[in-house]
């Protein structure tokens, strides 16, 4: 039976002993306002108690009493949602001369302190796999993490059949999943995706110059990361897109049931379409390490070196992304929240409001875009590993208690996701004073 399933159970039970509940729990969030990512519904005073990281009950406040030993966190007047997701993250090397020796911590901490509880990985280094462990133990605190390795790239893959080879081994270390850079060949591609197949795990990222969109996506890619192709598919990289390329576009992404992570905020800076005076003032760049920022400096200054860079073209190209975007969702497609942090002023879970932001600008709804990034990732890794149902994504009883507390009604406010009044990943509380505590630790660290 699944861990769902047996929460409810027991839920049931008590119900049954009496009209008031009284259990003993880690936490319980009292007289708060749940969007349990069921629907949009605001179910409103309520109680949520978490037991052995993971939601045991949800219930109204006038069903609810806490047992004296009960770590109560009053939430009255605020809104709990499940843990956003980064589908497209990275997690620094864990050992490393490029980066402070407390640069893995603080990324791993950036990332909780906005609301995301869940990082897919997607490019794995030596001893990640430990990391993992570490983490899932809570022997280091950070995000759940989910993990690609080392990439498939035109420098990594020589051959087809070392191509097979490397599926193997990937599968055989522990990766959750393949990642695909460009580089590759069309055999070298199409012999990942069939030993993929034959191993049962997923590949996902780039779509290699050589191998054309509708290939990778028969071949059974299963997330398209950066919309990567989209454009250039259709040859639109110039001007205009039209509805009947969107079409086109949409409905391939559909037949072969492709997730597609935008990353649109990094994609306007790659491409050259973002301001630089206004990247240089995001705030939330003093967080990270003064060689990163360099790096970020340095690469706005030799843009045009860039392989992304669309020059005069950039803004009618991410036009044509904020469209493709827009036809996707209404389309039907699964769309996954990612950013692609950390990467040119792209902070670690600190900068995931702008993504949200530039996703409402392509008229998605607050629902949807949240649903991005809870209940569609939830099921995303249910399906790749292959389970009954979620473990994480609505505040439902069973699944893992990661949560975002906020201080209003996101459906209503979007922009409140930005700073958390709290967050809970595997059931452990972090309260906004923890996370600016430890955010003025990082920045004074730093300076």
């Amino acid at each position: 039976m699944q861990a769902r399933q047996v929460f409810k159970t027991l839920a049931a039970v008590t119900l049954l002993l009496s009209s008031q509940v009284s259990v003993a729990a880690d936490y319980v969030f009292t007289n708060v306002n749940v969007i349990t990512m069921e629907s949009p519904q605001v179910l409103e005073q309520q109680a949520v108690i978490v037991r052995d990281q993971h939601i045991y009950q949800v219930l109204p406040m006038a069903e609810f009493s806490a047992e004296h030993n009960s770590h109560v966190i009053d939430a009255r007047g605020q809104y709990l949602i499940p843990g956003l997701a980064e589908m497209h993250g990275h997690v620094p090397p864990t050992q490393s001369d490029r980066f402070p020796q407390r640069y893995l911590n603080d990324t791993l901490f950036l990332y909780l302190a906005g609301g995301v509880t869940t990082v897919r990985g997607m490019l794995g280094h030596a001893d990640q796999l430990q990391l993992k462990q570490d983490v899932q133990s809570g022997a280091r605190l950070g995000p759940n993490l989910y993990l690609a390795g080392p990439s498939f790239n035109g420098n990594s893959v020589s051959s087809p059949e070392q191509a097979r080879d490397m599926v193997r081994e990937h599968k055989q270390a522990g990766w959750d999943l393949l990642k695909i850079h460009p580089g590759l060949e069309l055999a070298e591609f199409e012999a990942v995706a069939q030993q993929a197949r034959a191993e049962g795990i997923d590949f996902a990222g780039h779509v290699p110059s050589d191998v054309p969109l509708d290939v990778a996506m028969a071949a059974g890619i299963r997330t398209i990361d950066h919309m990567d192709g989209y454009i250039e598919f259709v040859g639109a990289t110039e001007r205009a897109i039209t509805e009947d390329e969107l079409e086109t576009l949409v409905n391939m992404t559909i037949e072969y049931n492709v997730g597609i992570v935008p990353t649109q905020v990094l994609w306007a800076t790659l491409i050259g379409a973002a301001d630089r005076a206004e990247l240089e003032q995001f705030a939330e760049a003093k967080y990270m390490p003064a060689s990163v920022r360099e790096g970020w400096h340095n690469y706005l200054d030799n843009i045009s070196q860039s392989r992304y860079y669309s020059g005069e073209h950039a803004d009618v190209h991410q036009r044509n992304r904020q469209q493709l975007l827009a036809a996707l969702q209404a389309g039907g497609a699964e769309i996954l929240m990612g950013t692609d942090a950390p990467q040119v002023y792209s902070v670690p879970g600190l900068s995931l409001f702008r993504e949200l932001e530039m996703m409402a600008d392509a008229g998605m709804t607050p629902y949807e875009i949240l649903y991005s990034g809870t209940v569609a990732v939830g099921r995303y890794f249910a399906q790749a590993q292959g389970l009954d149902e979620p473990e994480f994504g609505q505040v439902v009883a069973g699944q893992r208690a990661d949560l975002v507390l906020l201080a209003d009604n996101p459906l209503e406010t979007l922009s409140t996701v930005a700073e958390p009044a709290g967050v809970m990943v595997r059931g452990r509380w972090l309260s906004r004073t923890m996370l600016d505590e430890k955010l003025a630790e990082i920045e004074a660290a730093y300076r």
